[in-house]
Protein backbone atom coordinates (compact mmCIF):
# COMPACT_ATOMS: atom_id res chain seq x y z
CA UNK A 1 0.00 0.00 0.00
CA UNK A 2 2.74 2.18 0.91
CA UNK A 3 4.64 1.63 -2.32
CA UNK A 4 1.43 2.61 -4.10
CA UNK A 5 0.47 5.85 -2.55
CA UNK A 6 3.92 7.32 -2.92
CA UNK A 7 4.39 6.24 -6.44
CA UNK A 8 1.15 7.68 -6.89
CA UNK A 9 1.94 10.88 -5.16
CA UNK A 10 5.29 11.42 -6.61
CA UNK A 11 3.90 11.09 -10.24
CA UNK A 12 1.21 13.54 -9.65
CA UNK A 13 3.07 15.75 -7.75
CA UNK A 14 6.03 15.57 -10.93
CA UNK A 15 3.35 15.98 -13.49
CA UNK A 16 1.47 18.97 -11.60
CA UNK A 17 4.52 20.35 -10.26
CA UNK A 18 6.19 20.78 -13.77
CA UNK A 19 2.76 21.80 -15.26
CA UNK A 20 2.67 24.81 -12.78
CA UNK A 21 6.83 25.82 -12.92
CA UNK A 22 6.87 25.90 -16.73
CA UNK A 23 6.90 29.61 -16.98
CA UNK A 24 9.97 29.21 -14.29
CA UNK A 25 11.72 26.81 -16.37
CA UNK A 26 11.70 29.37 -19.31
CA UNK A 27 12.53 32.32 -17.58
CA UNK A 28 15.43 30.29 -15.59
CA UNK A 29 16.85 28.29 -18.78
CA UNK A 30 16.43 32.03 -20.62
CA UNK A 31 18.61 33.80 -17.92
CA UNK A 32 21.11 30.71 -17.82
CA UNK A 33 21.73 30.42 -21.62
CA UNK A 34 22.08 34.71 -21.88
CA UNK A 35 24.62 34.94 -18.91
CA UNK A 36 26.87 32.15 -19.70
CA UNK A 37 28.22 29.56 -22.89
CA UNK A 38 26.23 26.43 -22.61
CA UNK A 39 22.85 24.85 -22.53
CA UNK A 40 20.03 25.82 -20.01
CA UNK A 41 20.62 21.74 -18.61
CA UNK A 42 23.19 19.89 -16.59
CA UNK A 43 22.54 16.14 -17.13
CA UNK A 44 25.07 13.70 -14.78
CA UNK A 45 25.16 9.67 -14.92
CA UNK A 46 23.91 8.59 -11.42
CA UNK A 47 23.11 5.67 -9.62
CA UNK A 48 19.78 4.27 -8.99
CA UNK A 49 17.30 1.81 -7.99
CA UNK A 50 18.83 -1.61 -8.06
CA UNK A 51 21.84 0.00 -9.55
CA UNK A 52 19.99 0.98 -12.43
CA UNK A 53 22.14 3.97 -14.40
CA UNK A 54 20.38 7.36 -15.09
CA UNK A 55 21.00 10.75 -16.08
CA UNK A 56 19.91 12.88 -13.54
CA UNK A 57 18.76 16.34 -14.83
CA UNK A 58 19.58 19.96 -13.16
CA UNK A 59 19.64 23.34 -14.43
CA UNK A 60 23.29 24.21 -15.59
CA UNK A 61 25.19 25.98 -12.36
CA UNK A 62 28.55 25.89 -13.57
CA UNK A 63 30.67 26.96 -16.31
CA UNK A 64 30.18 24.28 -19.62
CA UNK A 65 34.16 23.71 -19.33
CA UNK A 66 33.33 22.35 -15.35
CA UNK A 67 33.42 18.83 -16.32
CA UNK A 68 36.43 16.90 -14.44
CA UNK A 69 36.46 13.38 -14.24
CA UNK A 70 38.62 13.65 -11.36
CA UNK A 71 36.48 15.76 -8.92
CA UNK A 72 32.68 14.84 -9.00
CA UNK A 73 32.21 17.25 -5.59
CA UNK A 74 31.51 21.05 -5.39
CA UNK A 75 32.08 23.58 -2.70
CA UNK A 76 30.87 26.94 -1.88
CA UNK A 77 32.89 29.85 -3.85
CA UNK A 78 34.03 26.79 -6.18
CA UNK A 79 35.27 28.92 -9.37
CA UNK A 80 33.68 27.06 -11.74
CA UNK A 81 30.27 27.73 -10.31
CA UNK A 82 28.52 30.91 -12.41
CA UNK A 83 27.02 33.82 -10.91
CA UNK A 84 23.64 32.88 -11.94
CA UNK A 85 24.41 29.63 -11.01
CA UNK A 86 25.31 30.51 -7.01
CA UNK A 87 21.50 31.96 -6.78
CA UNK A 88 20.03 28.80 -8.31
CA UNK A 89 22.17 26.52 -5.77
CA UNK A 90 21.22 28.61 -2.71
CA UNK A 91 17.48 28.40 -3.77
CA UNK A 92 17.55 24.95 -5.10
CA UNK A 93 15.83 26.12 -8.20
CA UNK A 94 18.53 24.00 -9.97
CA UNK A 95 16.90 20.92 -8.59
CA UNK A 96 13.90 21.51 -10.43
CA UNK A 97 14.13 19.69 -13.13
CA UNK A 98 14.39 16.43 -11.57
CA UNK A 99 10.69 16.85 -11.50
CA UNK A 100 11.25 14.78 -15.22
CA UNK A 101 13.37 12.55 -13.29
CA UNK A 102 10.74 11.48 -11.24
CA UNK A 103 7.96 11.44 -13.23
CA UNK A 104 9.73 8.80 -15.43
CA UNK A 105 10.55 6.86 -12.40
CA UNK A 106 14.10 7.30 -11.72
CA UNK A 107 13.58 9.19 -8.84
CA UNK A 108 11.17 10.02 -6.37
CA UNK A 109 10.25 12.67 -3.61
CA UNK A 110 11.88 11.47 -0.92
CA UNK A 111 14.81 8.84 -1.10
CA UNK A 112 18.34 8.80 -0.46
CA UNK A 113 20.29 10.97 -2.73
CA UNK A 114 21.66 9.69 -6.28
CA UNK A 115 25.43 9.50 -6.23
CA UNK A 116 28.00 9.02 -9.00
CA UNK A 117 29.01 5.68 -9.79
CA UNK A 118 32.83 6.04 -8.93
CA UNK A 119 31.54 6.45 -5.38
CA UNK A 120 28.79 3.81 -5.58
CA UNK A 121 31.82 1.78 -5.95
CA UNK A 122 33.23 1.99 -2.45
CA UNK A 123 29.78 1.12 -0.77
CA UNK A 124 29.78 -1.74 1.85
CA UNK A 125 27.88 -4.78 1.28
CA UNK A 126 25.35 -2.99 4.06
CA UNK A 127 25.64 0.03 2.64
CA UNK A 128 23.99 -0.80 -1.17
CA UNK A 129 21.18 -1.30 1.17
CA UNK A 130 20.31 2.48 -0.25
CA UNK A 131 20.47 0.95 -3.80
CA UNK A 132 16.79 -0.93 -2.93
CA UNK A 133 14.80 2.36 -3.09
CA UNK A 134 14.79 5.03 -6.15
CA UNK A 135 16.53 7.98 -5.13
CA UNK A 136 15.02 11.27 -3.87
CA UNK A 137 15.39 14.96 -4.06
CA UNK A 138 15.44 15.17 -0.54
CA UNK A 139 15.68 12.98 2.45
CA UNK A 140 17.03 12.99 6.02
CA UNK A 141 20.91 12.89 5.33
CA UNK A 142 20.20 15.97 3.31
CA UNK A 143 18.70 17.61 6.00
CA UNK A 144 21.70 16.93 8.24
CA UNK A 145 24.10 17.96 5.96
CA UNK A 146 22.80 20.34 4.51
CA UNK A 147 25.53 22.98 4.94
CA UNK A 148 27.62 19.71 3.33
CA UNK A 149 29.60 22.52 1.12
CA UNK A 150 30.93 24.43 4.27
CA UNK A 151 32.16 21.36 5.54
CA UNK A 152 34.32 20.64 3.02
CA UNK A 153 35.75 23.98 2.03
CA UNK A 154 37.38 24.19 5.79
CA UNK A 155 39.50 20.48 4.79
CA UNK A 156 42.79 20.56 2.95
CA UNK A 157 41.55 17.39 0.55
CA UNK A 158 37.53 17.78 0.85
CA UNK A 159 36.76 14.56 -1.81
CA UNK A 160 38.98 12.40 1.16
CA UNK A 161 37.18 13.44 4.04
CA UNK A 162 34.14 13.45 1.62
CA UNK A 163 34.31 9.73 0.84
CA UNK A 164 35.84 9.22 4.87
CA UNK A 165 33.50 10.68 6.85
CA UNK A 166 30.65 12.56 4.84
CA UNK A 167 29.68 9.68 2.71
CA UNK A 168 29.73 7.13 5.74
CA UNK A 169 27.72 9.37 7.80
CA UNK A 170 24.67 10.36 5.02
CA UNK A 171 24.70 6.63 4.34
CA UNK A 172 23.98 5.68 7.86
CA UNK A 173 21.25 8.16 7.49
CA UNK A 174 20.00 6.94 4.54
CA UNK A 175 19.46 3.55 5.57
CA UNK A 176 17.95 4.87 8.94
CA UNK A 177 15.23 6.05 6.78
CA UNK A 178 14.58 3.32 4.86
CA UNK A 179 14.01 1.43 8.57
CA UNK A 180 11.93 3.98 9.17
CA UNK A 181 10.45 5.21 5.76
CA UNK A 182 5.85 5.75 5.60
CA UNK A 183 3.74 8.35 3.48
CA UNK A 184 3.19 10.40 6.29
CA UNK A 185 7.49 10.41 7.33
CA UNK A 186 7.76 11.66 3.65
CA UNK A 187 5.40 14.20 3.97
CA UNK A 188 7.16 15.35 7.18
CA UNK A 189 10.65 15.55 5.50
CA UNK A 190 8.54 17.18 2.54
CA UNK A 191 7.45 19.75 4.99
CA UNK A 192 11.08 20.15 6.80
CA UNK A 193 12.90 20.63 3.35
CA UNK A 194 10.65 23.38 2.57
CA UNK A 195 10.64 25.31 6.18
CA UNK A 196 14.58 25.03 5.54
CA UNK A 197 14.65 26.40 2.40
CA UNK A 198 11.68 29.32 3.18
CA UNK A 199 14.16 29.83 6.34
CA UNK A 200 17.32 30.50 4.62
CA UNK A 201 18.81 33.91 4.01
Amino acid sequence: MYKFSKRTFDILGAFFGILFLLPLFAVVGLIIVLTSNGGAFFKQTRVGRKGTLFKILKFRTMTVNAKNPGRQITTKGDKRITRVGMLLRKTKIDELPQLFNILFGQMSFVGPRPEVPKYVLLYTTSQCKVLEVRPGITDLASLEYRNENDLLLECENPEEKYINEIMPAKLALNIKYIDERGFFYDLCLIFRTVFLLLKSD
